[in-house]
């Protein structure tokens, strides 16, 4: 089940809200455990047996790290076994295929026979739990927060259904407190109504009309400069609209709710650094990797070296965890190299005035980023790498003349209309820090903005007919987008596959 669904829309949500809250505060967090295994059984009943499993196993480790004492030896090899086993399970699902491929291509070089897997299938959302157990389990080892003594509410918080598919990555420590105690006011509901409003008009309207440009240059044999070029900037623009776009509809379930979760994205493409870049894209991940991979090799505590390696290997390792292929890999390599190239060059990662030429060089790196991230191998990435700088043909084929629609390029020229736009206006109306503060959930805010984080101060300050003049064309704007969808095909989002 998706969101994006009128089975989610018009059958799942409904009769969950009704009954959440129809029932008392001592039976919701029961409800939302149940509801969210049956939203996850919906794509498949049999790996319900699997999450289910994980959690309790985390559970008991949580537990018995606790009963260890904080930073312990005991407690280090209670946290060493239940790491160790996350990561088996994780690898065994998302990795035996790609290990085993990669293995048999070597052997077969020496003519021996390939081994042989039963294809392993990837259940849904399990790189997101996995690693919530794990931040969970390290933070009672560290003593961040007590080992919970209450199933049910950990339970939930690992399925909560509106994060559990992909993201934002969640910690227990964060919303441990909501879970014993959230609020429920009209003004929330409203609030995040709007939220999810906004992620589903980005996704179905946006993502899903450009999807067809990146999906068919990205098919081409042999693209031209242009079509290879287009194919970039239409999947640059898509997968933040898709990813965006769900992160704001997980977080507007979650204050439907009374939940308020970490936001995950702050217009990442008015970025002037890669190391800024990744302070404003996929927040909650690249601050879990900040706070449970850099950190615990070394962060920037050893020699200048070290401190280049850690992140290196914190992105080579991020880039693995988004799928078994070398693709993702030589993204991860990418961006780790960059962040390394960047913090020997003193660049600022929070700048106050906007360089056009910093900001250009920055998203060109981005763009070529996601050129081998979309693609299916390498073979796919160098044919479309090969097409950008052959600088031949800035063309377009009659069959991609044919294909394409004038709305599908009308509204991908909308799209980084409202890319730059809000994303000037959030650099100046809410610069960053210039330390990234550690991210938390939970705090409560005015109303939020379309298209992401970091616009409540502009929506708070703005006047109440602005207020009701956007909620208007935001929900005219999600009936379009409701019409739309239901004339359209399945379209599951991006990151699912993760």
């Amino acid at each position: 089940m998706v969101f994006s669904s009128n089975v989610f829309l018009f059958l799942f949500l409904p009769i969950f809200l009704t009954l959440y809250y129809l029932c008392g505060n001592r039976y919701r967090n029961l409800l939302l455990l149940v509801a969210s295994y049956i939203f996850y059984a919906w794509w498949r009943v049999d790996f319900l047996a699997l999450f289910a499993g994980v959690t309790v196993f985390n559970y008991w480790i949580g537990l018995r790290i606790g009963a260890a004492g904080v930073r312990t030896k005991k407690a280090q090899r209670w946290l060493l076994f239940g790491v160790g086993v996350d990561l088996c399970v994780l690898g065994y699902f998302k990795y035996a295929n790609f290990g085993v491929e990669s293995f048999n291509a070597v052997v077969a070089s020496f003519g021996m026979d390939p081994f042989v897997l039963t294809h392993i299938l990837l259940p849904i959302g399990i790189s997101f739990y996995v690693f919530e157990s794990i931040s969970y389990i390290i933070d009672v080892y560290r003593g961040d927060t007590p080992a919970t003594h209450n199933l049910i509410d950990f339970a939930a918080f690992v399925a909560i259904f509106p994060h559990l598919i992909a993201g934002p990555v969640l910690r227990f420590r964060d919303l441990v407190d909501q879970f014993n105690h959230r609020t429920h006011t009209v003004d929330k509901f409203a609030e995040g109504c709007t939220r999810f409003m906004q992620g589903f008009i980005m996704k179905v309207f946006i993502a899903d009309s450009v999807a067809p440009i990146a999906d068919h240059c990205f098919a081409l044999s042999d693209p031209t400069t242009g079509e290879a070029w287009l194919g970039a900037v239409a999947y640059t623009a898509q997968l933040y609209f898709d990813f965006a776009g769900y992160s704001s509809m997980a977080i507007g379930l979650g204050l439907m709710m009374g939940f308020r979760f970490m936001e995950n994205f702050n217009q990442p493409y008015i970025s002037q650094s890669i190391t800024e870049f990744w302070r404003r894209w996929h927040i909650s991940l690249s601050t879990w990797l900040r706070d449970y991979l850099y950190i615990s090799l070394g962060g920037n505590r050893g020699s200048t070296f070290q401190t280049y390696r850690n992140l290196f290997l914190t992105m080579l390792l991020g880039g693995l965890w988004h799928g078994a292929n070398f693709t993702y890999v030589i993204w991860g390599a990418w961006h780790g190299m960059w962040l390394a190239i960047e913090r020997a060059l003193g660049v600022d990662a929070a700048p106050r005035t906007l360089n056009p030429l910093k900001w250009l060089f920055t998203f060109f790196l981005v763009v070529l980023g996601w050129v081998i991230f979309r693609a299916e191998n390498l073979d796919v990435a160098g044919r479309m790498y090969g097409a950008m700088f052959s600088l031949s043909n800035w063309g377009l084929s009659e069959l991609t003349v044919a294909q394409l629609t004038s709305l599908q390029i009308g509204t991908l020229i909308l799209a980084y209309v409202v890319i730059a736009v809000l994303g000037i206006r959030q650099f100046y109306s809410n610069p960053l820090a210039k330390r990234a503060p550690q991210a938390k959930a939970g705090e409560e805010g005015g109303a939020v903005a379309p298209l992401g984080a970091g616009t409540a101060v502009a929506a708070a300050a703005a006047p109440a007919y602005a207020v009701v003049l956007g909620r208007t064309l935001v929900l005219l704007l999600f009936v379009a987008s409701v019409l739309k969808l239901s004339a359209q095909s399945f379209s599951p989002f991006l990151y699912f596959q993760f």
